[in-house]
């Protein structure tokens, strides 16, 4: 699955692609499957042609998360979950389930926290 994104223009929020139209949240944003390469084109195609609503419209890969989409990517997954993944600002306020598996699919990529040194002979 794939989904169109890009920034908005007037205040640079991340905004997908829905039926012709941008929206804020990830969860309301249209899917295209494999099949639907030609139509996952012509959208990035439109959104394209309107360089006074979006920066640079592309596409992401999704994966799925406990039922959920996801982007595969891990920056993408904190664009889609906003400026903060605190549950009480920005777009986690409204998110729910939508927003708790992205969390989990974002915690899944994150690290350790633990650095192999290298030593010197």
């Amino acid at each position: 699955m794939r989904a169109l994104t890009a920034n908005r223009l007037t205040d640079g929020e991340v905004v997908f692609w829905s039926d012709g139209r941008w929206v804020e949240r990830f969860a309301d944003a249209q899917l295209f499957g494999q099949d639907q390469a030609d139509a996952a084109e012509a959208a990035e195609g439109h959104a394209k042609a309107q360089p006074t609503v979006v920066i640079e419209p592309y596409l992401i890969d999704l994966t799925q998360s406990e039922g959920y989409w996801a982007p595969v990517s891990y920056r993408e997954r904190i664009r889609a979950l906003g400026p903060t993944n605190h549950l009480h600002h920005g777009k986690q306020a409204e998110g729910g389930a939508v927003v708790e598996a992205l969390q989990h699919a974002a915690g899944a990529a994150r690290s350790t926290g633990r650095v192999n040194l290298i030593r010197r002979k």
